[in-house]
């Protein structure tokens, strides 16, 4: 198992790296196109903020275990943000362990999506946010948060909850206030990026989840294999002594049946 998840892990390392740089770009282009000045022109609705009366939280897990403490540190993280927000919350549970950790609890799950694979496409995530499009424009939820375990190094992976919706406008220094031209216009590319960051967000987070998760089991699945290899030694050195004891006590009864007969 150490060997398959070390095999996978570096497919899923270079696919969940080499997907920053876009999701990083698109985030800037998105906020900065937020951030021009609204002449009279309608917010785009992925861009209005309500009163937070209700919120959702796209929880990423991954559907296996044998992966440390990856899994329990996800859950607890989601569990303890939601209880400091107070306030109605629904769930979208991508992952079996995510799935299974919000039932016990009882909360509202809006959808699942498990058994995505260890290499989803990007249309393979597209229900995902399509769900909570949909809900954010109809005005049944107020946020969108995104929960999910974030790479950082084989060694370590860090869970962390960051919101997606409603999208932030940047906050644009005198220096960077740059008049861009863009065609066809400013609000047809914004109209057309918004849905694509979305996306893009939701698709990034299951590659870095899938990242996690692969190098999560494979320092797992080591430390297993020394901690087994130190117990087999252990148990080798008390068979070793109990099977020494046992001869010795053998040639003990010989030697004193023998000096009995003399």
């Amino acid at each position: 198992m150490e060997m398959i998840a070390t095999s996978k892990m570096r497919r899923a390392q270079e696919r969940g790296l080499a997907g920053r740089p876009y999701s990083e770009k698109i985030r800037q282009v998105i906020a900065d196109l937020a951030a021009l000045p609204q002449t009279g022109r309608e917010l785009h609705p992925l861009l209005k903020r309500r009163p937070l009366t209700r919120m959702a939280i796209v929880h990423i897990t991954p559907d296996r275990g044998l992966c440390g403490g990856l899994n329990a540190g996800i859950n607890r993280r989601t569990a303890s943000f939601i209880l400091e927000q107070n306030i109605p919350s629904t769930c979208i549970s991508v992952g079996r362990k995510g799935l299974d950790f919000m039932r016990r609890r009882g909360r509202d799950i809006r959808a699942e999506f498990t058994w995505l694979g260890d290499q989803p496409g990007w249309l393979d995530t597209l229900p995902i946010s399509r769900i909570i499009i949909d809900d954010y424009t109809d005005g049944v939820i107020d946020a969108v948060y995104l929960a999910y375990t974030q790479f950082v190094s084989t060694m370590v992976q860090r869970p962390v909850v960051l919101p997606i919706l409603p999208v932030a406008p940047a906050a644009i220094s005198g220096a960077q206030n740059v008049d861009y031209i863009y065609e066809p216009g400013s609000d047809e590319v914004l109209a057309g990026l918004l849905p694509r960051f979305v996306e893009m967000q939701i698709y990034h987070a299951i590659l870095e989840s899938i990242a996690s998760e692969q190098s999560a089991r494979m320092v797992a699945m080591r430390n297993a294999t020394e901690n087994a290899g130190e117990l087999i030694d252990g148990l080798t050195l008390i068979y070793n002594k109990a099977r020494q004891e046992s001869i010795t006590k053998e040639l003990l009864d010989i030697s004193g049946g023998v000096a009995a007969l003399t």
